[in-house]
């Protein structure tokens, strides 16, 4: 990720040394596109659509903004 309110020259988190698993500061997926959405000035907790009478979500109820990276 660059531009866009990301701070400049970031490198978040670290792998392990044959890169194969999360070593420090793990982002799940959905806290990743929360991240996205809100760049985009999408509030993700409202983007919902409806299937077969229920309301459902892109980031599902666990996606959090990562802040840290958010310049």
């Amino acid at each position: 990720m660059a531009g866009g309110g990301i701070k400049p020259g970031l490198s978040y988190g670290a792998s392990d040394e044959l890169g194969m698993s999360v070593a420090e500061k793990p982002v799940h997926v959905h806290d990743f596109q929360a991240t996205l959405l809100h760049l985009l000035g999408i509030d993700h907790k409202r983007l919902t659509f409806r299937f077969q009478g229920r309301d459902f979500r892109l980031t599902d109820v666990h996606g959090e903004v990562v802040t840290d990276v958010l310049a």
